[in-house]
């Protein structure tokens, strides 16, 4: 039986996404993070799924056979902390976290609470060396 992805791209509207935010700090937020992620990829922004702005796409396949499309980067502004989509397998990963600021981390992605917290100039290299790693990783 085929795996069918739930997080692919959709046609809604980002802003109206944004829109219905109800905290205004964190649609403030959002509305940066949405700016910064264009400035950085050159990419227009996309609802992936109901709630990952993502930016760009690849295709990946495992060694076991599943393969699939995903966001190049992108982030989601969830109600507990924006998630940020960020290159799991960048060398300086680790490095970058620790000057970034105030943030958790999961396996793929960084959580941080607001953007006052993190050094936006991290970030922006973060998310310029995660487009180039996985296009390099999944070449097209």
């Amino acid at each position: 039986m085929a795996y069918e992805l739930k997080t692919k791209p959709t046609d809604q509207s980002v802003i109206e996404f944004i829109e219905a935010i109800d905290k205004p700090a964190k649609k403030e937020d959002a509305y940066r993070l949405l700016d910064i992620f264009h400035e950085e990829t050159g990419l227009e922004p996309v609802l992936w799924g109901p709630s990952i702005i993502g930016y760009g796409s690849y295709h990946y396949k495992y060694d076991s056979g599943h393969e699939g499309e995903a966001a190049l980067t992108g982030f989601s502004p969830r109600k507990a902390a924006h998630s940020l989509y960020l290159d799991p397998g960048d060398p300086e990963r680790e490095v970058l976290l620790a000057r970034l600021g105030k943030h958790k981390s999961g396996k793929s992605c960084v959580y941080i609470n607001k953007l006052a917290d993190i050094d936006e100039d991290v970030l922006r290299n973060m998310i310029r060396r995660t487009v180039t790693q996985v296009k390099a990783r999944y070449p097209q």
